[in-house]
């Protein structure tokens, strides 16, 4: 039998309004009646009906996240930011795939709003002009988390990437590196291979160093496919002596690549990843990597989405968190 609040009103001998009043946590409720309706609805089991609230309130404190892949370590720790501070701030979770699908993407985005959620986290590869329309349509705010949207018109968390790599080929470079490769994610992906690319060649330029294309390996985020990358770096007649890998699975790929054939690291190649996940120290040798600080991003993300929920002032739309490197035994 579904318990509804007209029977714990019943029960308790008061009206609908004082229950919704001691189910919504409102302090104007004699601690005497607060007590009688308490005991009513754990005498029925009465269970709020979240969907019933919503349409009353016209708010359901529910938040859509749409990720990518929930099985990778990268987003894992940003989905742990985003569901800590959703907590904190009392709001529910909807947690769901894209596989970085555009299609897929524009249908979750849509079955989100179905389910009348207040607001949308989003995380995904290549934002297009069609994802951004959809944004511009929801009824509800939504924060870009560790994704790029190129004309800074839907607000995000991230960091600099293209100072991070620059930071980090650089370094590889002042060392005496003048081979240094690049491990990229897709053709199409905004952050890896272009910002994390203009970084690189940035760098490169500064040191006068000519671009070679043969050292630009775009792999698809996995770790075969890092493996893959190393193994035909191996197979030019001047091989790199570093290599700059635009996330850290891709790094262990690349390490091991390197590994197989006999070759030492660091002292015959460096290595250097990108994000810092738990993946780094899992390693042997441990790996140096840009720190990315995933957990942040997410919890960022999450407080700016409840200020838009509640219509707070909120100064800065685009958010840039700051950046390091992580200098463990894969560099010298």
């Amino acid at each position: 039998m579904n318990i509804t609040i007209y029977d714990v009103a019943r029960e308790a001998n008061v009206s609908m309004a004082t229950v919704s009043r001691v189910v919504n946590g409102n302090p104007n409720v004699k601690p005497s009646t607060r007590k009688k309706v308490l005991e009513a609805i754990d005498q029925l089991g009465y269970r709020p009906n979240a969907v019933a609230r919503g349409l009353a309130s016209k708010k359901t404190t529910t938040v859509g996240v749409i990720i990518p892949d929930i099985s990778s370590i990268f987003f894992a720790e940003l989905a742990r930011g985003i569901e800590d501070i959703a907590t904190m701030y009392k709001y529910n979770i909807i947690l769901s795939n894209s596989d970085q699908n555009k299609e897929k993407e524009l249908h979750l985005l849509n079955t989100m709003l179905g389910k009348q959620v207040d607001g949308i986290v989003y995380m995904g590869g290549n934002i297009t002009q069609e994802h951004v329309e959809e944004f511009k349509k929801s009824p509800v705010p939504i924060v870009l988390a560790a994704t790029m949207e190129k004309n800074e018109e839907v607000p995000s968390v991230n960091i600099n990437y293209e100072e991070a790599a620059f930071s980090a080929v650089q370094s590889l470079i002042e060392k005496g590196h003048k081979r240094v490769a690049f491990v990229a994610g897709p053709v199409n992906d905004a952050i890896s291979s272009e910002m994390k690319l203009v970084g690189y060649k940035r760098a490169l330029e500064n040191a006068g160093i000519a671009f070679d294309d043969n050292l630009v390996s775009h792999a698809d985020y996995t770790y075969d496919s890092g493996l893959e990358s190393a193994q035909n770096f191996l197979e030019l007649d001047d091989k790199p002596t570093a290599i700059f890998v635009a996330t850290d699975e891709m790094a262990l790929g690349v390490i091991h690549g390197v590994q197989d054939r006999g070759i030492n690291i660091p002292e015959e190649i460096e290595v250097i990843g990108f994000d810092n996940t738990r993946l780094a120290v899992m390693v042997r040798p441990q790996l140096s990597t840009v720190v990315q600080p995933m957990y942040d991003i997410g919890a960022v993300a999450m407080r700016l989405l409840t200020k838009y929920m509640n219509k707070e002032n909120v100064e800065e739309h685009i958010v840039v968190l700051p950046h390091r490197i992580e200098y463990r035994d894969s560099t010298n």
